[in-house]
């Protein structure tokens, strides 16, 4: 086959895989063999989960299709589709179930006080998070590109930021979660979602201040963990708050 050219332009935060750092990169692939729009893609260093829309000389196509003559490629990440909004989308934005690799314990534990449903494992290995990622429908968290780039992955996301406030507030953004944040519901721990539990059932397990100066809480179903609205709550609130309104786009 006589060797073409492919000219890619990658639209919004998909430089963050590119050594380039411009707004819209453009980088061309040559090739001498009929080849899959995916696997052109990733070898320039975007994952596949973090691409919405490919239009090849103004046509939207999916992630099977292939290439065997020159062409121009645009390549737009999740909300950065710009005027394209009526083609159709190769991600699904509405993900409410995540596995987080053992690198973001801290994003984790920001979703699950945010009543997020986040599996997570510092031990696990690829193999195990892309099986909990498959058997569970979860979307997959990873600042690990290569990782991402599994075929197994249908829905995931690399964090740009090394921040775990700024990661937290993108995952937000990325999956549209903003209207479904519910504080306070979920186990820090183990991910089990809480229950109310009498004080009595609980009593011998409370420090004597606690027993005095309070009446409500919450157990965990899994790990047996007690929560309550402590001193350490109105810390928490705000910071929740906080979270909310950067989500928002207000400072």
């Amino acid at each position: 086959m006589k060797p073409f050219t492919v000219r890619l332009r990658f639209h919004g935060d998909l430089n963050f895989f590119l050594r380039s750092k411009s707004s819209d990169a453009v980088i061309d692939r040559q090739l001498s063999e009929k080849t899959a729009i995916k696997d052109i893609i990733e070898s320039c260093g975007v994952p596949h989960p973090e691409v919405d829309l490919i239009l090849i000389d103004g046509r939207s196509v999916g992630f099977d299709y292939t290439l065997a003559t020159e062409a121009k490629v645009e390549v737009f990440s999740v909300g950065n589709c710009g005027t394209y909004h009526t083609y159709e989308r190769l991600q699904d934005v509405y993900i409410i179930k995540f596995v987080s690799d053992g690198h973001l314990g801290t994003l984790t534990r920001n979703l699950r006080l945010l009543g997020f449903d986040v599996a997570y494992d510092q031990k696990a290995n690829d193999r195990q998070l892309l099986e909990v990622m498959a058997r569970e429908n979860r979307a997959l968290l990873t600042r690990d590109r290569h990782l991402l780039m599994h075929a197994i992955v249908r829905h995931g996301y690399s964090p740009r930021s090394q921040n775990p406030e700024e990661q937290t507030v993108e995952v937000l953004k990325r999956f549209d979660l903003a209207a479904l944040i519910t504080p306070f519901t979920r186990c820090l721990r183990c991910n089990a979602p809480l229950e109310e539990t009498a004080k009595d059932d609980i009593i011998d397990k409370l420090e004597p201040l606690t027993k005095i100066y309070y009446n409500q809480f919450r157990r965990c179903p899994g790990c047996g963990q007690i929560y309550w609205s402590g001193s350490h709550f109105p810390k928490l609130q705000k910071r929740i708050e906080a979270i909310r309104l950067r989500v928002r786009g207000k400072p």
